[in-house]
């Protein structure tokens, strides 16, 4: 092995395991957050890389979790919601979010177009229609966007569907956290494809079509997806070395 790696890997495995013993002496207790990159890199003696892959390791074992543009907070050992942990600065870990996603609520779409009563079906084109009109006025639209898939999950009348997305929450509707200092501004070619996309959805539970519906939230997922990987892109473009 690369005596460089081997080192670097000591000193990982070092700086998690004194994280962990703070965590669980109650140094760091519930909801505490932990001293920033620097700090810990000036307290520890390593690089800033050495703290991350520290903290990546704590988050995997669900004793910590990041809040985008706040810091690293403990959640203590078992603490924390499910799906809470999510990284939106990793690609890795919101596609992973969004594929998780994408299996539920097309089962999801088809259930709602078999099942939804008339109230249900007004309440899901009264979402969409919400989400629409937030973008065209230049308004955050992510509360919205998860208030639409809410109505499609409450729409299957089963109430799993709409506790697998509360326990998401605003992680569920990734491209806000991104650029929290730009707002939410999106383009009129990106208002339209959303549109288009909620609206096939809403067609096909109208019209009763669980396959159409199926597919056509399965093309929204994906889509999805793909803008958030080029959002993500320009993001890290931005970013100075």
């Amino acid at each position: 092995m690369n005596p460089v790696v081997a080192k670097k890997g000591n000193l990982v495995t070092g700086l998690t395991a004194s994280l962990r013993s703070g965590i669980s002496e109650g140094v760091y207790g519930p909801g505490a957050r932990l001293p920033s990159e620097t700090r810990l890199a000036e307290d520890h003696g390593v690089s800033r890389s050495v703290v991350r892959e520290a903290i990546a390791a704590l988050r995997a074992d669900g004793l910590v979790q990041s809040r985008q543009g706040s810091g690293v907070y403990v959640i203590g050992p078992g603490g924390g919601l499910p799906f809470r942990d999510i990284d939106q600065s990793r690609i890795s870990s919101v596609i992973e979010m969004l594929e998780l996603r994408t299996g539920i609520e097309t089962e999801a779409a088809e259930l709602a177009a078999r099942r939804c009563s008339p109230a249900q079906e007004e309440r899901i084109l009264e979402a969409s229609r919400r989400v629409s009109t937030l973008a065209r006025a230049g308004e955050p639209t992510s509360e919205a966007d998860l208030a639409f898939h809410l109505s499609v999950a409450e729409a299957t009348n089963n109430p799993m569907f709409v506790k697998f997305l509360t326990m998401l929450g605003q992680n569920a509707i990734p491209r806000r956290a991104l650029r929290p200092d730009a707002g939410e501004a999106v383009t009129g070619s990106y208002i339209a494809m959303i549109d288009a996309e909620h609206g096939d959805i809403v067609r096909a539970i109208q019209q009763g079509d669980g396959p159409a519906a199926r597919r056509a939230m399965r093309q929204h997922l994906e889509g999805s997806q793909q803008r958030y990987r080029a959002l993500m892109r320009e993001v890290m473009a931005a970013r100075p070395d």
